[in-house]
């Protein structure tokens, strides 16, 4: 429920010494309708959403007024096109992406607002750039004049533990803080007390808020 996300959001802010101003709570509103988006979490004077698939968040956000829309999910190059209403994209992880950005971006005179998405552990059956490439993106995308990078995004290895997706919380913080970025968008549902412990600005729930 949502008061209860927002009352384990202010508790993991407290134990770590942080502001819970400085948490921005995306609520993921993948596979709901906007009668349940707006039980759930409209009614509480939240209006900050994060969608997963573009068709799906077309449908929504046109029913769906004063939202600030956050895109999750994995973007493909012929989709960009369509991205104009979205806040913060999550999910930048190459540079032909990079690139599709740019040219739309150019063409419509928009600045497209990303977070560079890194497959910090290496698993194959996630997106994401490789560790190991994410400065290198992160520099290239900063030198285009209608994508900005804003920080940084990671999805930890599913764990029915939220202990064990620390250490790689811990990774992204510290290629975050070494590139200068602000945002650290870490947690979700299973983890976002620790994400939160660990530096994340902004965390990303969806099941929680919802049962």
């Amino acid at each position: 429920m949502f008061e209860d996300v927002v009352t384990r959001i202010e508790a993991a802010c407290l134990r770590s010494g942080r502001n819970s101003k400085d948490v921005k709570l995306v609520a993921v509103t993948k596979g709901k309708s906007i009668a349940e988006i707006t039980q759930s979490i409209l009614r509480h004077h939240h209006h900050v959403l994060g969608e997963n698939r573009i068709q799906e968040w077309r449908e929504k956000a046109s029913g769906l007024d004063g939202v600030e829309w956050h895109f999750i999910g994995n973007l493909q190059r012929n989709k960009v096109k369509y991205c104009e209403g979205f806040f913060l994209i999550h999910s930048l992880n190459s540079t032909r992406l990079a690139d599709a950005l740019e040219q739309f971006g150019a063409r419509q005179g928009h600045i497209f607002q990303t977070l560079v998405e890194v497959n910090v552990a290496g698993e194959l059956s996630k997106q994401g750039t490789a560790l190991t490439e994410a400065e290198a993106l992160v520099t290239y995308a900063q030198k285009l004049r209608h994508v900005t990078v804003q920080g940084l995004m990671a999805i930890a290895p599913y764990s029915e533990d939220p202990e064990d997706a620390r250490k790689f919380f811990k990774i992204l913080r510290n290629l975050r803080d070494k590139l200068g970025l602000k945002e650290l968008s870490i947690g979700m549902s299973g983890d976002f007390e620790v994400a939160i412990e660990e530096g994340a600005t902004i965390v990303r729930v969806g099941s929680a808020l919802f049962t």
